[in-house]
């Protein structure tokens, strides 16, 4: 029994030695920092010119979009690396293909839709 919890002992411990190493940073950061502060260091600081106006900007959706797309298909494409190392192993290369193709097809249903409804044109 003492050795089933020792796993778990030494990642308790680098889990409380992360933390302790945080909170230090943080208060010796917060004790040796010089705090005096001026209307001028209160003001929003913008590539060192002064702000003029509000500070909300009107961002295109398709910008989130173009994101939202990279964001999905970088995942998806983590998926793949596994895949490679399952289908190397005997006995599993017929169900593994198949069950790619079919992540593949959802993959290629989503781009041409995105593609129907235009998202993917740059205008």
């Amino acid at each position: 029994m003492p050795d089933y919890f020792h796993g778990y002992t030494v990642v308790g411990l680098v889990a409380v030695v992360g933390v302790l190493f945080v909170a230090v940073a943080f208060a010796t950061g917060r004790l040796l920092r010089p705090v005096v502060p001026t209307r001028e260091k209160m003001l929003t600081y913008e590539c060192g010119v002064d702000p003029v106006g509000e500070g909300w900007a009107h961002t295109q959706i398709r910008y989130y979009v173009y994101a939202f797309l990279y964001v999905i298909f970088a995942v998806d494409s983590i998926f793949l690396f596994p895949w490679a190392t399952v289908f190397a192993e005997s006995g599993y290369g017929a169900v593994t293909l198949g069950e790619m193709f079919v992540f593949l097809g959802f993959l290629t249903v989503g781009l041409l839709y995105a593609w129907k409804k235009g998202v993917l044109e740059w205008s």
